[in-house]
């Protein structure tokens, strides 16, 4: 199966966006820990950045889904288009547990 390209510019960029808004809270919650700031506000901090990383991952996923089940569409063959769907089903399978 050929490698795909993940994201256009525009996706790449608000991943980034993303990202550098996530390490900010992380920092952030770092020197929480160091301040000694009350364990519930700390574990709020943490739950926020928990959710955004989630978030990121959302979008890198629909966006791998979308890409890898135009693939299979377009594709001829039937072995290509298993490989595709085979690899989609483990992916979902593996972001369901985290």
């Amino acid at each position: 199966m050929p490698k795909q390209a993940m994201l256009n510019d525009d996706e790449k960029k608000r991943i980034h966006h993303r990202l550098r808004r996530i390490i900010g809270q992380v920092e952030a919650i770092d020197r929480m820990v160091g301040e000694d700031v009350q364990c519930i506000e700390v574990v709020m901090q943490v739950s926020a950045a928990t959710g955004a990383l989630s978030k990121v991952a959302r979008l890198i996923l629909e966006d791998h889904l979308k890409h890898s089940l135009a693939s299979a569409s377009m594709s001829k063959s039937d072995a290509e288009r298993q490989a595709i769907l085979d690899e989609l089903i483990d992916l979902i399978e593996k972001y369901s547990q985290t």
